[in-house]
């Protein structure tokens, strides 16, 4: 199949999603389909990248930061990709358009849709869903409420990561057309080794609802020799560090690594102990790439953590530092456990999560609807 893909992040910059999209491309071309990619330019990056049957279109628009990305600089996303979308679907018989988030991209593929039929299937992500993190996205996921209702009306799928995910939606829109596939990993990307050390690692991006300020507060009084890293950036990283000098508590802040850096690579790989208590997820790429490491989880329930991990980690209840403190002691006074809880991590990520396993789902999905869709794409429409 000839798929035409759309996600305004694609790494190396953005968060989990652009590593969704990465990965599942990759996997697709593995399996001889061809992947025309529409993305975010960011500084220096090539606007055109070729690598086997994946062609990575890079727009040139607003971006000032890797991992952060405002509605302003989606906006000037949106109006250059659309003549470069338009130029491809003139250029190319897609058989389908999968795009990532019901915002920014979501628009792009309603408005092909209704300029050349080509049908879509959308990948939410979280925070394009109304009602998610309502502390930061209340304000403009009211006012796009109604748009989000016809994109969505509109596609001929609605993927969500997690039954979470999938709840919230329907709250929306009660009869949208939904189907659940998890997010994939390389279960080669990180290996779970023998040679562990004393290490407590967090990776996540430094926003108040990930939940990074109730684990600093778990360690204190917490007597142990571990030494703790987090990874990451984001706006609220000067309050974590003042938080963690106020508590005296000795932290390696890492700031931002790159995915693919041997710095992020070595951390994964000799810590035991992996922690994310975010009050409010979807399905994190970050808790795959802990479990593919072997490390034993501690993670927050009522979320779309406890979909991904299962009854192989430790959960607890989001905003709660004492039950934070207790899984860690739990963990460090039983290291048996602690290797137990890594061995299971690595299993499960094996058995469900694997990309051969996941894209082959996505493949089914592509299939189905091209057998099933009664509109006809049409080149006409636009070469006119």
């Amino acid at each position: 199949m000839k798929i035409l893909m759309l996600c305004y992040e694609y790494p190396p910059i953005g968060g989990g999603g652009a590593k969704v999209v990465q990965g599942l491309s990759a996997e697709l071309v593995r399996h001889g389909h061809q992947i025309d990619l529409v993305t975010m330019g960011y500084k220096n990056l090539p606007r055109h990248e070729k690598s086997d049957n994946l062609n990575i279109y890079r727009v040139k628009c607003l971006r000032l930061k890797a991992n952060i990305c405002t509605p302003v600089e989606m906006i000037t996303y949106m109006v250059f990709a659309l003549p470069l979308i338009l130029k491809l679907c003139r250029n190319n018989k897609y058989h389908i358009n999968h795009t990532h988030f019901i915002y920014p991209d979501g628009f792009l593929a309603y408005i092909i849709n209704k300029l050349t039929n080509l049908p879509y299937v959308i990948t939410a992500h979280g925070s394009d869903v109304p009602g998610y993190n309502p502390d930061r996205f209340k304000v403009l996921h009211i006012l796009l409420t109604p748009i989000w209702r016809i994109i969505t009306s509109r596609s001929e799928k609605l993927i969500m990561p997690s039954r979470s995910l999938n709840n919230l939606v329907k709250k929306v829109v009660p009869d949208v057309r939904t189907t659940i596939i998890p997010n994939g990993i390389n279960l080669d990307k990180f290996s779970a080794g023998e040679k562990r050390e004393n290490k407590i690692l967090v990776v996540s991006r430094m926003f108040e609802r990930k939940g990074v300020q109730y684990f600093i507060h778990a360690l204190s009084g917490l007597n142990n020799d571990f030494i703790i890293n987090i990874v990451g950036e984001g706006p609220y990283l000067n309050d974590l560090k003042k938080l963690a000098k106020d508590s005296q508590t000795k932290i390696n802040f890492w700031g931002f690594l790159d995915n693919d850096s041997k710095e992020l690579r070595e951390l994964y790989e000799s810590s035991k102990i992996f922690v994310f208590t975010s009050a409010a997820e979807n399905f994190p790429v970050v808790l795959l790439e802990a479990m593919i490491s072997g490390l034993a989880i501690i993670t927050t329930n009522d979320t779309g953590c406890a979909e991904v991990v299962g009854s192989d980690s430790i959960l607890v209840n989001p905003k709660d530092p004492s039950a934070i403190r207790e899984a860690l002691k739990r963990l460090i006074d039983n290291p048996d456990l602690c290797d137990r809880l890594g061995k299971f991590a690595r299993k499960r990520a094996e058995k469900f999560f694997g990309w051969n396993t996941v894209t082959l789902k996505h493949i089914a999905l592509y299939s189905q609807n091209r057998n099933n869709i009664k509109t006809v794409y049409s080149e006409e429409i636009i070469s006119a």
